[in-house]
């Protein structure tokens, strides 16, 4: 029993990292030079448990029983260094000898990333890997809503008419339909909870023009409706255009992680703070250095006004887009705090972040605790084929891995994944990252919630749509309401209305902040506080605006003690 309790309790895992306490083995210098290999062996060596073997010594039952007290004690302790081991320094020093063996990447033992690259050398290709060289052009962004700019596009600047109805098995429905004279044809979107649905159809197909309950069947046959309500207020072109478009922005946030010869933790990577030149180079690659105060542009969360979240930030504009990037050694370093909360609070809860290596040691996937981080990409500087160190923003090598439920995105690496001229490297990084959040919203995480945020967005959109028609095509019989009158007054003159489509907008953003902030633990006490700062366009971020219906009992976890949401400066 005894024995059974010591093998136990020196397993004690890692609350971070996932390693084990009473290691004592290492990698020795003429072990394998396979990257494969020498990954799972730091892997085994990080998750196996001593084998030094102890000698028995009896003890009597008082003694057994306090030393049971004592495990248990340990085992419930909520303290972080209670549950915290140190590699031995005979590990580290070993590490050190593999030198270049060691890939960017390597995958916890546990799984659930993929990384591209692959680490086996069996796989001839990469999900996203490229044989040909790309050129800029080849680097195109995605598109996160292909049909959010229909609307905008093609019919609010000709006549069209919308429609609404409630569908008994695929809830609310918004209908518009818009003829194209020129070219004859008919163009019609139908908006649902789990996505709108787009097409053309041409005239000369109908003898008669359809209606709107044929045109919704033939874009979706499981339509049951009978009878759509004629949408006749004036200022619906609006309020359709809000909701097609809430998931649209051109601002995006990055976290930026420097990890230096030797750093396996993530306590580690997050108390650096001197930058050496070699990282400001990256940086440079990156934007341009900005004193926060006093910032105008689009700030991703951080204080402009205070210098509560530091004195300087990395920023830059790509192709109409704002990126604002969290860097860690930029951000405010607490003396006495192992998990530096303070730029945790801000990387957290990025949903994408890039880490500079300084040496030879590798990123372990899962390093960094965090239940927004679904992507990471690895950079680091490697030498040209000449011998001699880049330079110039030289010859950087990339790797990338991402949660298993995040798919494959572009652009795709070449190969080998080396970028030997910086404005290349740029172009492809900054579009690496800002497509990476986009494939990120398709996890499942970030799926479920959004398809929530679209349900209560959808419902309160028909809602509002269905009461100011009615309101418009009747006379009040007490009360007279402005044609421009807030919600709460079109809602006192017509009972059945839903409280106004933009204040339930705004509603779901507050909501969605405090989803995000309070996602996958404990319900979050406290209210919303004081109207944040505005940013510019607003922040990026999971820009999904707040679960519908408008609750977060399931989503409520916190990634560090008075953390902000990444969604506050909304």
């Amino acid at each position: 029993m005894e024995k059974r309790n010591e093998k136990f309790f020196s397993r004690k895992r890692s609350f971070t990292f996932g390693a084990y306490g009473g290691i004592d083995k290492f990698i020795s210098g003429n072990e394998s030079s396979r990257p494969e290999s020498l990954g799972h062996s730091i892997l085994d060596i990080l998750d196996s448990p001593s084998n030094e073997t102890k000698p028995f010594v009896p003890t009597n039952s008082n003694q057994k029983v306090t030393e049971l007290f004592e495990i248990i004690e340990k085992l419930q302790g909520s303290r972080l260094d209670e549950q915290r081991c140190e590699f031995p320094p005979p590990f580290k020093s070993q590490l050190l000898k593999i030198s270049d063996g060691l890939p960017l990447i390597l995958s916890p033992k546990c799984g659930g990333y993929w990384i591209d690259p692959p680490l086996d050398r069996r796989v001839d290709t990469s999900p996203t890997s490229s044989q040909v060289v790309l050129d800029l052009e080849s680097y195109d962004i995605m598109e996160r809503d292909s049909e959010a700019k229909i609307y905008q596009e093609f019919f609010r600047h000709r006549y069209h008419q919308s429609f609404t109805a409630v569908d008994p098995s695929l809830g609310p429905l918004v209908l518009s339909i818009c003829l194209e004279e020129e070219e004859n044809r008919l163009r019609v979107i139908l908006r649902m909870n789990e996505c709108s649905l787009h097409g053309t159809f041409s005239v000369s197909l109908f003898q008669q023009l359809p209606t709107a309950v044929e045109l919704a069947k033939m874009l979706c046959a499981g339509v049951s409706v009978s009878l759509f309500e004629v949408v006749s207020y004036l200022k619906a072109p609006e309020l359709i255009t809000a909701f097609d478009e809430h998931r649209v922005s051109q601002n995006f946030k990055f976290g930026v992680l420097y990890q230096k010869e030797g750093q396996l933790t993530e306590e580690d990577i997050l108390s650096n703070n001197e930058e050496s030149e070699e990282f400001k180079d990256f940086l440079s690659i990156l934007g341009q250095t900005v004193k926060l105060r006093g910032f105008t542009g689009f700030r991703g969360g951080l204080d402009v006004s205070h210098g509560q979240t530091g004195s300087e930030a990395v920023f830059t504009s790509f192709h109409g887009r704002e990126i604002m990037f969290h860097v860690a050694t930029k951000l405010p370093f607490t003396d006495g705090d192992t998990q530096q909360l303070q730029r945790k609070r801000h990387i957290g809860n990025d949903i994408v972040a890039v880490v500079y290596q300084e040496g030879h040691a590798p990123f372990i996937c899962d390093v960094i605790t965090s239940h927004f981080l679904h992507c990471f990409i690895a950079v680091r500087r490697v030498k040209k084929e000449s011998g001699t160190d880049a330079g110039d923003g030289g010859a950087f090598q990339v790797s990338v891995t991402a949660r298993e439920d995040v798919p494959p995105f572009s652009p795709p690496l070449p190969n080998p994944p080396i970028f030997t001229e910086g404005s290349v490297f740029r172009e492809f990084l900054l579009t690496k990252l800002i497509n990476a959040e986009i494939a990120c919203y398709k996890a499942e995480r970030f799926s479920k919630l959004e398809l929530r945020t679209r349900s209560s967005l959808l419902e309160a959109l028909c809602s509002e749509l269905s009461t100011r028609s009615q309101y418009m095509l009747r006379e009040p019989a007490h009360t007279s309401v402005p044609l421009n009158a807030p919600p709460s007054e079109v809602g006192r003159a017509a009972p059945e209305g839903g409280g106004g489509f933009i204040e339930n907008f705004k509603r779901a953003i507050r909501v969605r902040s405090h989803s995000f902030d309070t996602l996958g633990g404990t319900k979050k006490t406290g209210g919303t506080g004081t109207q944040k700062q505005r940013d510019g366009d607003g922040d990026s971020g999971p820009r999904m605006p707040g679960p519908g219906p408008l609750t977060t009992d399931n989503l409520a976890y916190t990634e560090a003690k008075g953390h902000t949401s990444p969604q506050e400066d909304m």
